[in-house]
């Protein structure tokens, strides 16, 4: 079975501003997101991709376009399965406000009995990612062999629930992942298992580096909703 290479789209207005994008229309890669996307062709520049998949959404559209202008023999495929989740009312929303709100304590801690009001639930969420990956799985290996890899951008939440189906971790566990944006995201998929080869792979440790008024590095990472400073 082939390779999958889920790509986060790079860092977003909503990252930056901490908001809750979710499926809005018009949040778009801010000038650092841009830079991250424009980076992705040299950092597969050795890896053959047999397919290029995307969300809808304008922020992953952007991350891809660099990578698709370098290899001009590919087709970027529209996936509406791996969108942003649905956060209905929640959406466009501030992150800080958010967090008194009773519901981002399920969120957190039992992801998997929350539904979002006016959106969708996160165990739909990852059935719905799920099934597009096992399809395209299939798809990609039917038309260039077991052996191929192919990319998918995709966003934070859609893409720490795929790592979790695939190390066979339960989604109340999922929160505990953590992937960057335009980081790079590997599974390799087998008959009898998957296999995590990287995650969250960025090349830079910066975010390791303690920061001076003493605070966690990880509050600076852009994270997903389940744990930091922006949003899928």
């Amino acid at each position: 079975m082939p390779t999958l290479i889920l790509v986060r789209h790079g860092r977003s207005t909503a990252n930056t501003a901490g908001v809750l994008a979710g499926r809005a229309p018009g949040v778009a890669l801010d000038e650092h997101g841009a830079a991250q996307s424009a980076a992705l062709p040299a950092r597969l520049a050795q890896v053959p991709l047999a397919a290029l998949v995307s969300s809808p959404l304008q922020r992953c559209r952007e991350t891809m376009a660099p990578l698709l202008a370098a290899r001009p023999g590919i087709t970027l495929h529209i996936e509406d399965r791996i969108s942003e989740c649905d956060y209905g009312d929640w959406s466009g929303r501030k992150l800080a406000e958010l967090t008194d709100e009773p519901l981002m304590e399920a969120v957190q801690q039992h992801p998997s009995s929350a539904a979002f009001p006016g959106g969708e639930s996160m165990r739909a969420m990852q059935a719905r990612a799920v099934d597009a990956v096992r399809d395209w799985n299939a798809r990609v290996e039917q038309t260039h062999g077991a052996e191929a890899t192919y990319a998918m951008c995709s966003h934070g939440d859609i893409i720490k629930s795929l790592v979790a189906d695939a190390l066979g971790m339960h989604l109340d566990l999922f929160q505990r992942i953590s992937v960057e944006p335009c980081s790079l995201t590997v599974i390799r998929y087998t008959r009898l298992r998957p296999y995590l080869v990287r995650l969250g792979d960025t090349g830079d440790f910066a975010s390791l580096v303690p920061r001076e008024d003493g605070g966690s590095p990880a509050a600076d990472r852009d994270a997903t909703i389940g744990g930091g400073a922006g949003a899928g």
